[in-house]
């Protein structure tokens, strides 16, 4: 009952969207949290009649009375593009209003909802995502209080014999299913602990003479210590951040129990055998109801234990990624826990090492169905491994190779591209480019920041067949890559001072917070006073009927492919009804599997998003 009333009042928000101008079919989408005073700050109106020209900002005071305008502007109409039935949109640009405060921007006879201008007002989500992440944990969930999968798992392929008992407990749940993958958890991990060096990296501090290059900030200071290393609450004196990558680190290590041997999957799709809490497990392996799970090795060869097989050529895409997690942990944890960090550094350089000899890419297994990680790059994750290795050891081979790569991976990406295979240009951003820039020559610099803009240009391009400016293709997942085109575009300006893709940048951003036709936020239970999922596909709130706050959903995916998912629907009448087109569908409705499932991968590259956002 609970959650019928949750999303009852949903519905409701949406419809009050307008006020009383529902009748005159003129909506307005904004970023529900909020802008910083120096932000670009461009808002949507859309309808089907003719939108008048002027729109204005009013304070919002106590108790919500709004008060006498506080600035004026112009609407800019966009021509040439429509969304569904809506033919008419205009953005409505006040980022030279720069007042703190509290507001709402009406033209016409519609409003927005309220939001804020502050200085810090993204200042608290990278925290309120880590509770998602904290949700997802395996072997020990303390969102739940209890140990789950503590019989993970019995290896299959690799030089073991079959069904051979490997301790690979902990990770993370990799979505409303519980399966584990090295594929999403390394880069997860890597994404985490970056945030903590983020002002030490990427920037080429010979540049800041010339006014070239962007200062960092403590990055790791904006998290708290409300958690403690297992992610109970409490405080242990180190960011709930670095507990939270540790998480991910102590079970990657566990998949490299020798120097020449790496796991890369627990569990499989025979996982989706029935709605269950993780520490009531169902499904059947082979070894019984609820028993172990299967875990497969890395062996660079296409695997199946049925009818289905993944492709493989190698690797290289599971080793730099684990290299590139593994030297960050070296980083983040050589004061904290010396011993610890040292452990992490030799596996790096171990698996490093085994991608080296089997370059390629290895993908994700399935058994009943077709549906899986499809990874197809791995150069860009060996050039991610090879500079952090660079920095930890000094080693100039490491060097030397992570400019080979660089130069293999280039701007090759997903960026510009109507559809790819699901998870085919994975990570759906190249954090190598970043992590080698401050540390080569000036011609390598602007090679490296020539491929994201390569790619910024490309997704730039796509935008314009949208009327929001939209730069991903509303495949599965499209949010995953809205958080990384807005991570590269954040990156580059670090990278090289050039502000000129800013105003993109933030129509991208504000995507994710309801600066889209739904006029929802791409997070659960955030903002606390907003449109927002409330019926996610995530087993563990539905059956508990408890929410989670921060889990980036799927997000928009397009209509036909949405269409063609087997086992998906709509459970409830859709309040997005009026919202929906062929370009894309959302749905906040917990049968939608395709477009309302959180992501653990994508909420923790999120974290890093709204890190360099703050």
């Amino acid at each position: 009952m609970k959650r019928f009333w949750l999303h009852l009042a949903a519905v409701l928000a949406i419809a009050l969207q307008s006020t009383q101008a529902s009748d005159a079919n003129l909506y307005i989408r904004v970023n529900q949290i909020g802008y910083r005073p120096g932000d670009t700050k461009i808002a949507m109106a859309f309808t089907t009649s003719p939108i008048e020209s002027a729109f204005a900002i009013y304070a919002v005071g106590p108790a919500d009375v709004v008060a006498k305008a506080a600035f004026g502007g112009k609407a800019a109409f966009i021509e040439g593009v429509t969304w569904g039935k809506w033919t008419k949109h205009a953005e409505l640009d006040f980022s030279t209003f720069k007042k703190p405060g509290r507001y709402v921007l009406r033209i016409g006879e519609a409003s927005s909802p309220v939001f804020a201008i502050d200085e810090k007002v993204y200042q608290p989500l990278p925290d309120e995502l880590l509770e998602f992440m904290r949700e997802q944990q395996c072997g020990y969930n303390p969102w739940l209080g209890k140990p789950c999968h503590t019989n993970d798992g019995r290896t299959a392929f690799g030089p073991l014999p079959y069904g051979t008992e490997l301790d690979c407990t902990g990770g993370w749940h990799d979505a409303a299913d519980l399966l584990k993958y090295l594929i999403t958890s390394a880069n997860a991990t890597a994404q985490l602990l970056l945030t903590s060096e983020i002002d030490k990296v990427g920037t080429d501090r010979r540049a800041k003479s010339d006014g070239a290059g962007l200062k960092g900030a403590a990055y790791h200071k904006i998290f708290k210590d409300i958690a403690t290393a297992r992610g109970d609450a409490g405080s242990n004196g180190i960011p709930d951040v670095l507990d939270e990558g540790r998480w991910g680190l102590e079970w990657m290590l566990k998949l490299h129990p020798a120097p020449d041997a790496l796991y890369h999957q627990v569990a499989d799709d025979r996982d989706h055998c029935g709605p269950r809490l993780p520490y009531a497990e169902i499904a059947d392996y082979g070894w019984g109801r609820g028993s172990n799970r299967v875990v497969y090795f890395a062996d660079g060869q296409p695997q199946g234990l049925a009818k289905y097989k993944s492709a493989a050529t190698g690797v290289a895409n599971l080793a730099g990624r684990y290299a590139a997690a593994m030297a960050l942990g070296q980083i983040a944890f050589k004061k904290i826990d010396p011993a610890f960090a040292r452990k992490c550094l030799q596996a790096g350089i171990e698996v490093y090492a085994l991608g080296r000899a089997k370059e390629g890419y290895q993908q994700g297994n399935s058994v009943l169905a077709p549906y899986r990680y499809e990874e197809t790059t791995w150069a860009d994750d060996m050039e991610w491994g090879a500079a952090a290795l660079y920095r930890v050891t000094g080693e100039k081979h490491y060097l030397e190779e992570a400019k080979h790569y660089a130069q293999l991976a280039a701007s090759e990406s997903w960026m510009g591209q109507e559809q790819t295979r699901h998870y085919q240009y994975y990570p759906f951003m190249n954090t190598g480019h970043f992590m080698l820039y401050d540390l080569v020559d000036r011609e390598t610099q602007s090679l490296l920041a020539q491929y994201y803009r390569d790619g910024i240009e490309r997704c730039i391009r796509m935008g314009q067949k949208n009327p929001y400016r939209a730069g991903v293709p509303f495949i599965w997942c499209s949010n995953n890559l809205m958080v990384a085109l807005v991570t590269q575009c954040l990156l580059y300006e670090r990278m090289t001072g050039d502000m000129q893709y800013h105003a993109f940048m933030a129509r991208q951003r504000d995507w994710l917070l309801g600066r889209n036709p739904w006029g929802t936020s791409m997070f659960t239970d955030i903002p606390d006073e907003g449109v927002y999922p409330h019926q996610p596909h995530l087993t563990t709130t539905w059956l508990t009927h408890r929410s989670v706050r921060g889990g980036l959903v799927d997000g928009p995916i397009y209509e036909r492919i949405f269409k063609t998912q087997q086992g998906v629907s709509i459970r409830q009448p859709d309040p997005f009804a009026d919202f929906q087109s062929e370009l894309a569908v959302y749905h906040d409705d917990h049968g939608d599997y395709v477009s309302n499932e959180p992501t653990m991968d994508g909420t923790a590259s999120a974290i890093l998003m709204w890190a360099l956002s703050n």
